[in-house]
């Protein structure tokens, strides 16, 4: 029942009505009384069958023109609203369907600050929605299914790990069923059922297979989907993956005993061999199709099999965190979405995104360090770069920082010259007349040369950069033709692996040409 300070002007209040699923037959008695007795109706679109009732009313179909995102739509409603009521006195706002189901405007508006703390009053009135015609098409109870409700555009993350059934609310666009279809691998003749334009006079409920879910009909924002079993659930096999990191942990006697620090090693060693799969693969894409259909095979396997193993580290941390009470994986998807979001407000924040559109991808990038450093409290750019990264990768880290801050780096073909030179005349220091030779184990002498031969490989390390090379891949490239090459080298001359103590030295030692780790390999 409507209360008398709904026709006080001066009382700042918002009733919220639901104009039912379909045509204004569905209105319910109580809504009709509302919008009655109101001075000011707003209609949250006025693309709804039922809007024809309240003709000349005003819509905020203006904002969905205007702003980028929905989100932004339904914040700037809550908005508007609560000013109109605060300025103008009683606003009634009437959406879709019911105001307590998938309306996210209402929701925004309830979680309002001035609607909390008292400053505007909120009541909203229940109304018939588009479930209770669903449930009455399909011919089912909803408490016996035991469905849930999911938002289309959240379809991937809302259900994720679940087995159905589904109803599936918004499917207001094609493209939104083309991603629901290709979020599922269904097995083909999958069925799925289209409620669409339930209650008006070209209602379809249709069941069509899942392989032509986006191509049965015209949808809008009057289109659901009823999906009665998900042959493989969104994001189930990572439920299944969570499940058995934690049976590992309970019955796995080596998985009971390890720590963060036990898995440290295990961790690095997963990292790199990830980088061999995607090294191995990208190979093949930049040779350009000439690959086999069976060499490419084998690398897109084993790029798969390797990030399966390092995905493995990510779950068993995050459960040994989970078990001393610090975070859960949940935590940790949670934290690098919102992260990420945040770190992106040229996407995500409606008040920057039209500014976003003129800025150079150096001013994103300058922009992006500035958030990092405000995010986490930093000191400097520097700050949290790990130093235990191979050196190549080092430097070339610290030298993107340098210039996402304005620092110009020598980077030169001349200063690579220059350098050479200076590693070159060290070398051979000795040799040279004009020079005094070095005391053997001269420290000075040593320390001249590691600092020249540093200086060279970062020169190096940014002209690359520079040049759009990655150094560290360049030369990891490199260092896998020279194995290449060994192995040649070993098979042509007869040598087994055993014969790979040749670069030891006479009495055992290895010389200054072995790498004892490579030898321990």
């Amino acid at each position: 029942m409507v209360t008398a300070t709904l026709e006080d002007h001066s009382d700042p209040r918002v009733d919220v009505v639901g104009l039912g699923p379909a045509g204004p037959e569905l209105i319910t008695s109580g809504a009709r009384e509302v919008l009655a007795r109101a001075r000011m109706v707003v209609l949250r679109t006025g693309r709804h069958p039922a809007s024809s009732m309240l003709s000349g009313a005003e819509t905020f179909d203006h904002l969905y023109e205007r702003l980028p995102t929905f989100d932004a739509v339904y914040s700037g409603i809550a908005e508007e609203l609560v000013g109109r009521a605060l300025s103008q006195g009683p606003v009634v706002y009437a959406v879709p369907g019911s105001p307590s189901v998938a309306e996210r405007s209402v929701e925004l508006l309830g979680r309002h600050p001035l609607v909390t703390a008292g400053g505007v009053a909120l009541e909203v009135h229940p109304a018939v929605s588009f479930l209770d015609l669903a449930w009455t098409r399909l011919a089912i109870d909803p408490l016996e299914e035991g469905f849930r409700l999911v938002d289309a555009a959240r379809f991937a993350a809302g259900a994720a790990g679940d087995r159905g059934p589904l109803l599936v609310a918004q499917c207001w666009n094609r493209s939104v069923l083309s991603d629901i279809k290709l979020t599922v691998d269904a097995p083909p003749g999958t069925p799925v059922t289209i409620l669409h334009h339930l209650g008006l006079a070209d209602e379809v409920v249709d069941t069509v297979a899942w392989e032509d879910l986006d191509r049965s009909i015209d949808p809008d924002h009057l289109t659901s989907l009823w999906i009665p079993t998900l042959a493989v659930p969104v994001a189930f096999e990572l439920v299944r993956l969570d499940e058995l990191v934690r049976t590992l942990r309970r019955r796995c006697p080596w998985d009971r005993e390890q720590t963060h620090g036990s898995l440290a090693r295990h961790l690095q060693e997963e990292s790199y061999e990830v980088l061999e799969a995607i090294d191995e693969l990208a190979e093949l894409d930049a040779a350009g199709g000439s690959a086999t259909p069976e060499a490419e095979e084998r690398a897109v396997s084993h790029l798969e099999e390797e990030l399966g193993d390092l995905l493995f580290q990510v779950y068993f941390h995050a459960l040994l965190a989970t078990e001393a009470g610090r975070f859960t994986l949940a935590d940790v998807a949670g934290g690098v979405h919102d992260k990420l979001v945040a770190r992106h407000p040229q996407l995500f924040d409606e008040t920057v995104v039209a500014a976003a559109g003129h800025r150079t991808p150096e001013q994103l990038a300058a922009d992006w360090e500035a958030l990092k450093l405000g995010e986490k409290r930093r000191h400097s750019v520097t700050e949290g770069i790990p130093v235990a990264l191979p050196a190549l990768a080092l430097a070339t880290k610290l030298q993107k920082k340098a210039l996402a801050v304005g620092l110009d780096l020598p980077g030169t073909v001349d200063e690579a010259r220059r350098l050479t030179g200076d590693v070159v005349r060290l070398a051979h220091r000795g040799a040279d007349p004009a020079l005094p030779a070095p005391a053997p184990g001269d420290p000075d002498h040593l320390d001249d040369t590691a600092r020249a031969v540093g200086d060279l490989l970062f020169t190096l390390s940014n002209l690359a950069r520079s040049l759009g090379v990655d150094p560290e891949a360049a030369l990891r490239h490199r260092a896998a033709r020279f194995r290449t090459e060994i192995e040649r080298s070993g098979r042509s001359a007869g040598r087994d692996d055993g014969d790979a103590r040749a670069g030891e030295g006479s009495d055992g030692r290895f010389s200054h040409t072995s790498d004892r780790s490579d030898y321990a390999q």
